[in-house]
């Protein structure tokens, strides 16, 4: 892997990760069509790790409300207090995060057979236009008000399953995950705080899994060092960005506007797929 390669895969990470339209579709795609490798364990691994902080920079109030809360919590249970309203909405965040990310252990046992899914452009090309389905639908759908105090246990659950399986190559994690809450009757603003807060212990869970492999595999070659923080950088400031952007729009009642680029890439990569072979 070159350096300009190390930027380029950071900012399609940090852009790809968040805008809902699939970080690992066009990471497939982009290995198809144009012969771009696929990044080595170790640089995969920060590059989700950059945009985990930039999740936790946008949210930084919110992660720590949950966790002063979370303690809060354990103090109130250990004493057996009753507190009236029921929980602070922070801590009532930390138990619909918990849940919502269950359904996760039930791709576990999938896991090498969704990644390989990821081969097939065919299969990544449909599943790009599906997503433009979902978001199109989202706008339409879209607009509840239930929030973190109003949210039921079957709604997160329900969002866990979306994410759950957003796992297949070509399918938008935000995306899904997003339009399920408002499909569900989520406030738009808490549809998006939700989905990006809920991506925290699966990305954080996903990392660890794949430190603990590459460990095991060998050391770190620290000559790519420079390359490799370069790389996260980008992707962590891109990835800032991007979920600023998402924000934005989902606010305005525009977030179904990535439908057409969905539907615009996949329909291109589709029909390329069936004239094109890559070089062995």
């Amino acid at each position: 892997m070159t350096f300009w390669m190390a930027i380029v895969l950071g900012v399609v990470q940090g852009v790809a990760e968040f805008l809902p339209i699939s970080s690992s579709g066009h990471l497939s795609l982009l290995q198809y069509f144009f012969g771009m490798e696929e990044p080595d364990a170790l640089y995969n691994i920060l590059l989700h790790f950059a945009t985990l902080i930039a999740v936790c920079v946008v949210y930084r109030q919110d992660i720590a409300e949950m966790v002063v809360e979370f303690f809060r919590g354990l103090a109130a249970l250990s004493s057996r207090r009753r507190e009236r309203g029921g929980p602070p909405e922070a801590r009532r965040l930390v138990l619909l995060l918990v849940l919502g990310t269950l359904p996760l252990f039930l791709v576990l046992p999938m896991e090498g057979f969704v990644e390989g899914l990821g081969a097939n452009p065919v299969f990544v090309s449909v599943m790009l236009m599906v997503t433009g389905c979902v978001l199109f639908l989202s706008d339409r759908y879209g607009g509840g008000r239930k929030t973190a105090r109003t949210a039921t246990v079957k709604d997160v659950l329900l969002v866990g399953l979306a994410q759950g399986m957003a796992t297949i190559p070509g399918l938008s994690r935000s995306g899904t995950t997003i339009s399920a809450g408002m499909a569900l009757g989520f406030d738009r603003n808490f549809a998006v705080r939700f989905s990006f807060l809920l991506s925290l212990p699966a990305v954080l869970g996903a990392t660890l899994l794949k430190v603990v492999k590459v460990a095991g595999a060998g050391g770190v070659d620290t000559e790519l060092l420079p390359m490799y923080l370069t790389g996260m950088f980008i992707a962590g400031v891109v990835g800032y960005f991007s979920i600023s952007l998402v924000k934005l729009l989902a606010d305005k009642g525009k977030f179904g506007s990535f439908a057409y680029y969905c539907w615009i890439v996949g329909a291109v990569a589709l029909i390329g797929s069936f004239f094109y072979s890559p070089a062995v």
